[in-house]
């Protein structure tokens, strides 16, 4: 079954002194742009809230993964900045009727809705509600900091999940380049997550363009 393949870049890894600028260099290019909030309980680190969103303008549609203890309580935030899609762990959400009411939350606010796994869990712990959801993200690196090396043993969850489910859009974020884009696709992903390979080039429209091909 031939699936487009999007790319999303993670402004996690772009300058955060000129924000808007290095947004601005994918503008045009960039299917959606990824926002990778975390909250230094599940995951070590800080990163981006609403006021920083706020402040940005981009025709990009924004793609919320919400790396926090405590998704229920956030997703009225993000949903009032009329975003395109909001993701949540599975890890942090563990009874079948918390996750259901959190789907139905972010549909409810008019954004697709998406959960998301680590590297160490099971695609066996979403058959509750992979029927219910519209994206599954399968991390390839650890969830919290940018320009970590990828994981290759999650590909083969990326394959299970795509003979279980050929319709399904699957997201991979964490290590992804020019080479582990290829692993990716080949596996069945059709949603491809770069940080760092797409801020640290120099023509950022060209490094999205390559991941396409691979």
């Amino acid at each position: 079954m031939h699936r487009p393949i999007l790319i999303v870049p993670s402004i996690l890894s772009a300058n955060l002194g000129c924000l808007q600028q290095e947004i601005d260099s994918v503008e045009g290019a960039a299917d959606w742009l990824q926002i990778d909030v975390m909250d230094g309980h599940f995951v070590p680190n800080l990163s981006f809230g609403v006021p920083v969103l706020k402040c940005l303008r981009t025709r990009i549609p924004l793609d919320v993964h919400l790396m926090v203890a405590n998704p229920e309580d956030r997703i009225e935030e993000f949903l009032e900045l009329k975003v395109k899609h909001i993701t949540f762990h599975a890890e942090t959400v563990h009874e079948s009727d918390g996750r259901r009411a959190l789907i139905q939350a972010i549909r409810d606010g008019k954004a697709t809705a998406g959960i998301a796994l680590k590297p160490g869990t099971p695609v066996e712990e979403i058959d509750d509600v992979v029927d219910d959801v519209d994206l599954v993200l399968i991390m390839s690196v650890e969830p919290g900091f940018g320009g970590q090396a990828f994981l290759p043993d999650v590909l083969e969850k990326v394959r299970l999940l795509r003979s279980r489910f050929p319709s399904l859009m699957i997201q991979m974020d964490g290590g992804i380049n020019d080479n582990t884009a290829a692993q990716c696709i080949a596996a069945g992903a059709d949603n491809l997550v770069a940080g760092s390979f797409v801020f640290a080039a120099a023509d950022r429209k060209a490094a999205i363009a390559s991941l396409r091909t691979v």
